[in-house]
């Protein structure tokens, strides 16, 4: 096995960080995405413009990336028993966990562990320890 530089993922997460760090100076906000979509759902005027704006912008990204050159992953093979039903089931799960957790991986994994929230961290190990047992599980076991 050899060790190869995912330069797509640095670049990837250097604009993460870097559109977070923009938002959070420009307009005073933090980049959790669930945040943003609750907000863009109850918000008006200018408010509920920057976050379509943003998540506009978020998913334009995703459709566009391959017309530039970019190779989106192909998860069928790491998933083959994903079907709709369970793509829902599984969003209804995230949201619920997102709720109960106050905020989103971005918010808290991102922005908050960058802030050095003491919330954020300790949802973040949380979070990271479950996924951790949860693929442990899964293939392991």
């Amino acid at each position: 096995m050899t060790f190869q530089i995912p330069w797509d993922a640095l670049f990837g997460g250097m604009l993460v960080g870097t559109a977070c760090l923009a938002l959070l100076a420009l307009n005073g906000r933090i980049a959790g995405i669930s945040g943003i979509v609750s907000g863009a759902l109850s918000s008006h005027g200018r408010e509920a413009q920057w976050r379509g704006l943003f998540l506009l912008g978020m998913i334009s990204a995703g459709v566009f990336m391959p017309f530039i050159g970019f190779e989106l992953p192909d998860y069928t093979s790491l998933a083959p028993a994903l079907t709709p039903i369970v793509a829902v089931l599984a969003g209804l799960l995230v949201g619920i966990g997102t709720k109960l957790g106050n905020g989103c991986t971005s918010g808290h994994g991102i922005c908050g562990m960058g802030r050095l929230s003491k919330r954020s961290i300790v949802a973040t190990l949380t979070f990271m320890g479950a996924a951790f047992v949860t693929v442990f599980v899964r293939l392991h076991l």
